[in-house]
């Protein structure tokens, strides 16, 4: 089957982001954030995290897919590890690590007296992160951990176990889902449909894109907009769509 021209984008655009990932390292770390507030400052990290939080409302997940590096990581392990996890069992671990991160957030922050400035490069060197041993040292613990996961448990573990963002992303498509904002989703015609299980397989995220199709628009909180299921559908089922999701 010829690989569409958006996927050959998307993976050249990760590919290259998750190869800046020793520079854009303390961007995306919530430890940079929880350090930046005991001393009453935004930094660079959190302000992407707001960001991200904003452009979900119109994006969906697509960060997941197209910037994440660790997604990126994951994506190459599971070239070779394509076992399938049981996300609803796991989903939860995520949302107990980002609330106590969220919470202390909140605690240094009144703690030092509220924010006292905005660094957008704080804690980096010249804006590059991993100029330094510890940096090093932290950098590849994380990589290493993702790695583990994959190879342990299968595909994007690490994405619904250990993402300290993702939760971001998912506040910001329910906002848009409810307020029924336009956003970028994938729109199905479900009677297309014949039942090859290809969309499952394929699925990064180990969805049951296949159950998915009840409603008209893939509608779940841990899809990424990949556009892996409409890569292998023979039917071609799916149609990438900008516009208020419709849940039917």
């Amino acid at each position: 089957m010829k690989t569409s021209t958006y996927k050959k984008i998307r993976l050249a655009v990760l590919t290259f982001s998750t190869m800046l990932f020793p520079v854009t390292f303390y961007y995306l770390s919530p430890v940079i954030s929880m350090q930046g507030s005991y001393f009453g400052v935004v930094s660079g990290s959190l302000i992407v995290f707001i960001v991200l939080l904003i452009l979900s409302i119109f994006l969906g997940r697509s960060f997941c897919s197209w910037l994440c590096p660790a997604g990126g990581i994951q994506d190459q392990i599971a070239q070779s590890r394509t076992k399938r996890v049981n996300v609803k069992k796991i989903s939860w671990i995520k949302y107990l690590i980002w609330g106590s991160w969220l919470g202390g957030l909140l605690f240094l922050f009144k703690k030092s007296g509220g924010v006292n400035s905005i660094q957008i490069a704080y804690a980096t060197e010249h804006g590059f992160s991993t100029t330094s041993l510890p940096a090093l040292i932290a950098y590849s613990s994380v990589i290493i951990v993702f790695i583990l996961l994959s190879l342990i448990f299968g595909k994007r573990t690490g994405c619904h176990t250990i993402c300290w963002i993702s939760p971001f992303m998912i506040i910001g498509k329910k906002l848009s889902e409810f307020l029924k904002i336009p956003s970028f989703h994938l729109k199905t015609e479900k009677n297309l449909c014949v039942h090859c299980g290809k969309c499952n397989i394929s699925c990064p995220m180990s969805l049951n894109v296949e159950k998915l199709l009840e409603s008209d628009a893939i509608i779940d909180n841990n899809c990424i907009l990949c556009g892996e299921c409409k890569e292998v559908c023979p039917k071609n089922l799916f149609s990438w769509k900008f516009g208020a999701v419709n849940k039917k």
